[in-house]
């Protein structure tokens, strides 16, 4: 693959995962289909960094955005589970819109929709539960859905969850802070993803977030996402 393209590629993977704050919302029905609205804003110097790589493969329009809504829409398009994907810049560095899951046990799951990181099991005993799992084993099979290129740009920033490497939170914003400065390891320990999604019954547990009436809701700091010190385990469960 060409420069230009796998900088592109990293270009729109990254701030999903890095120095961000995002927001999901949205519903699950009862088939297991949803939609979700997704909106992400990358920090200044995670921006700037950003700029600076794809520099590399040769000038761009200064009106070019950081993150380019449409395009992000177009490469997500083809990931497993997914129905559609519609996404726009509200600025050069922030876009929002929607996604539509075909079933959220088969999103960014292997081929034939088994042993993915989420888990839904359907009316056992008149409960159902939805289980997301997350671990540094796990992780660049999970990428590698996305685009095979993507581990190359993490693995740039010293990311464990596509490294493997055994470092600790502190171990890894010192990392960061040698190569990149102070200022974008800061930006990454600050950064978050914000979800709240309403499921097709009564809440009625909810690990690693909370719960109110059908709706669980969850922050998920980016670092906890890039180190996987600990997996990362979420768990709802409900019934009609």
């Amino acid at each position: 693959m060409k420069i230009r393209k796998r900088l592109f590629l990293f270009g729109i993977i990254l701030p999903l995962f890095v120095s961000c704050t995002a927001g999901i919302k949205g519903r699950l029905a009862a088939d297991g289909s949803g939609e979700f609205t997704v909106s992400t804003s990358l920090e200044p110097r995670t921006a700037a960094l950003i700029r600076s790589l794809k520099s590399v493969a040769g000038p761009s329009p200064g009106t070019e955005p950081v993150l380019d809504g449409e395009s992000i829409a177009r490469s997500m398009s083809s990931a497993p589970g997914i129905r559609s994907v519609s996404f726009r810049n509200t600025d050069s560095r922030s876009i929002e819109g929607l996604l539509a899951v075909s079933h959220i046990g088969e999103f960014l799951a292997p081929a034939g929709g088994k042993g993915g990181f989420i888990t839904l099991e359907q009316g056992a005993g008149g409960v159902s539960r939805l289980s997301i799992i997350m671990n540094r084993d796990s992780a660049p099979g999970i990428l590698s859905l996305v685009s095979a290129e993507v581990s190359d740009y993490l693995a740039a920033l010293m990311a464990p969850l596509v490294t493997g490497e055994d470092l600790t939170r502190a171990e890894y914003l010192s990392l960061v802070a040698s190569i990149y400065g102070q200022g974008t390891a800061d930006e990454i320990a600050r950064g978050s993803i914000q979800a709240a999604v309403d499921f097709p019954g009564q809440v009625r547990s909810v690990r690693g977030g909370s719960c109110s009436g059908k709706t669980a809701e969850f922050t998920i700091p980016l670092l906890d996402l890039l180190v996987l010190e600990t997996p990362l385990s979420y768990e709802v469960s409900w019934s009609p």
